[in-house]
């Protein structure tokens, strides 16, 4: 697995662009404002010495609160799997990579259909056993709804459904503090103690900003609710061009920092050091009929963008990339994924989610796009380990013994370097004609789906005790049994 390498080479803003981005946040913090309208996240930025208009909720910033609170967040937050090794870890900040599922989906696409069904619980746990075959999938997001689940208690069993069927890292959108309090008492269950979660935190929870310049009274509390507990939280933002952000991308960052950087702000306030990551899920509008674009060409523009923007704040970033507007997993699908995946991934963004899986507008999460977007972030974080120069690699000692006119082929040096220069793929066909015919003259979508019904054919393997499984669904109220066998 290539993860956790650096990018940052890819930089569509200059220098003296990203000044005057910054530049242009202070003004709106110190003369526009926010509007808050939790009571309590009010209260928090008033008490910290921001100017508070009681009568519309707005809060404005003076200069130096903003920076100095921003400061007080950690640059790199690690974001834990189960494998005691560390291998499953994802390092967020800076400008190392990584790449993987996004939520939330309302409707999944089977293996080997063109057609979309409205997502369910099972749903969640297939996805999590997806992830945990892909190798090249570095976390699980939790990427649908499961509509068979009541609002109470969807948090605890979408986070159950993923933690007994992957070790790699779950993130997820939280829905009510209940659920928050249950879902971080059943991971405290899983590591051993509140004190090793801490240490080691393999979940992490998003609460959104409202763009442009909203604090939702839903969303503050959750924020705020999070950052006590001291999990690591995402305070994402969604400005889109031309209907809740300027038309212009430079506006568009605007507008996304100032909102992801209030999230981060009351996070600070709330519980100084909480690992808070900047959030980006901004994109562009059809200008057509004002719907929302996952695919477009400007939203790897946008992410890249705000991924310089998290750097130059020393924040890590969840950045967004690798979905498609496409129906079905035809060309389209494959080169919007890639497009947008490899942009973001060589701007640096570190935790890019929404990168596996996606097709329609983000509406529909498909299990044999899994597979493909597997292929993909494969080859994407090929490109970002780029090429390395070095005594080894440039051979002199090889290219003297050879000669003009000689092989390689069977060359020590060819085998050491073969299966690390280059990226072996599993799913693509490089076969001959007469090769790939006799093989069934399959295409990438025949053979996607095959490799996600052997994944979701072979027998399940819980990821957790069974005396730990035993006391979840004795202690955590509204889980499904089913989801602990």
């Amino acid at each position: 697995m290539r993860k956790g390498l650096t990018g940052g080479d890819y930089k569509p803003l200059t220098e003296a662009d990203i000044e005057k981005i910054h530049r242009s946040v202070l003004k709106i913090f110190s003369e526009i404002g926010v509007q808050v309208n939790y009571p309590e996240a009010l209260k928090i930025f008033e008490k910290a010495g921001a100017k508070v208009d009681a009568d519309s909720r707005i809060v404005r910033f003076e200069q130096d609160m903003v920076m100095e609170l921003i400061a007080r967040a950690p640059s790199m937050v690690n974001l834990c799997g189960r494998e005691p090794d560390g291998s499953l870890d994802c390092e967020i900040g800076g400008t190392k990579v990584h790449l993987g599922t996004g939520g939330t989906a309302l409707n999944v696409q089977d293996p080997g259909s063109t057609d979309a069904r409205t997502s369910q619980l099972a749903d969640v746990m297939n996805m999590a056993r997806a992830v945990d075959a892909l190798e090249n999938i570095h976390f699980y997001m939790l990427n649908v709804h499961p509509h068979d689940v009541e609002r109470d208690d969807i948090d605890v069993n979408r986070f159950g459904a993923a933690l007994n069927r992957t070790k790699k890292h779950i993130m997820g959108g939280v829905y009510t503090v209940e659920g928050i309090r249950n879902v971080i008492k059943m991971a405290e269950m899983i590591a051993g103690s509140p004190e090793k979660l801490r240490e080691r935190p393999f979940v992490s929870m998003v609460t959104c900003i409202i763009s442009p310049f909203k604090l939702d009274e839903d969303y503050g509390r959750l924020a705020i609710e999070v950052a006590k507990n001291g999990i690591p939280l995402v305070v994402p933002a969604e400005p889109l061009c031309g209907a809740t952000s300027p038309i212009t991308i430079a506006g568009t960052l605007v507008v996304e920092c100032v909102d992801t950087l209030t999230g981060v702000m009351l996070a600070q306030l709330v519980n100084p050091g909480t690992p808070v990551i900047f959030g980006c899920v901004s994109s562009i509008t059809d200008l057509r009929d004002m719907k929302y674009l996952a695919g477009a060409l400007e939203m790897g523009l946008i992410n890249a963008g705000a991924s310089q923007m998290a750097q130059f704040y020393k924040l890590p970033i969840y950045a967004t990339a690798g979905m498609s507007d496409a129906k079905v997993n035809d060309a389209q699908a494959g080169y919007e994924s890639a497009m947008t995946s490899l942009m973001v991934a060589l701007a640096g963004g570190n935790f890019i989610h929404d990168a596996a899986g996606f097709l329609e507008f983000c509406m529909t999460a498909s299990y044999d796009k899994l597979v493909i977007d597997d292929e993909i972030i494969g080859m994407v974080m090929r490109a970002v380990e780029g090429i390395r120069v070095d005594d080894d690699t440039l051979a002199l000692d090889e290219l003297m013994k050879v000669g003009p006119g000689g092989h390689f082929v069977s060359s020590r040096h060819t085998r050491r370097h073969m299966r690390t220069e280059q990226f072996m793929p599993k799913l693509s066909d490089r076969d001959g004609r007469e090769a790939w015919q006799a093989a069934g003259a399959k295409d990438t979508r025949q053979r996607a789906a095959e490799k996600a019904r052997s994944i979701l054919d072979a027998e399940p393997v819980s990821m957790i005790s069974p005396e730990v499984r035993k006391k979840i669904l004795a202690e955590i109220p509204g889980i499904r049994s089913f989801l602990m066998e």
